[in-house]
């Protein structure tokens, strides 16, 4: 049975820093595609980091800079270092896992407010 399990969401001050891991259980990991979403309410689900071909990494515009993604095929784990948060950054963030199939986490919220 594969499972994602997303840790480390909280609520946290404009400037602050979280760092989410996300799990992994079920699935040969390092054959997979890592990466980040996250849905903020009212809003359509957004890709905000990901691992590219190569070991190279992307990020959508709005992050770029201020997150990084990075995995251990050890600890079969993905995390998200956030840093400089803002309120806009305020949602559910998921991971996922793909190979062919996508697989999600159930999500966890981070909640950027003063």
């Amino acid at each position: 049975q594969v499972q994602l399990v997303e840790s480390g969401g909280g609520l946290v001050q404009p400037g602050g820093s979280l760092r989410l891991s996300c799990a992994a259980s079920g699935i040969a990991f390092s054959m997979f595609a890592m990466g980040w979403y996250r849905q903020a309410p009212g809003k359509q689900r957004e890709l905000v980091a990901t691992f590219t071909s190569g070991a190279g990494r992307d990020y959508s515009d709005s992050v770029k800079g201020r997150f990084t993604i990075n995995r251990d095929n050890a600890k079969n784990t993905v995390w998200l270092q956030m840093n400089s948060l803002k309120p806009e950054d305020t949602a559910v963030y998921y991971c996922y896992a793909q190979r062919g199939v996508r697989y999600w986490g159930q999500g966890t919220q981070v909640t950027v407010s003063s």
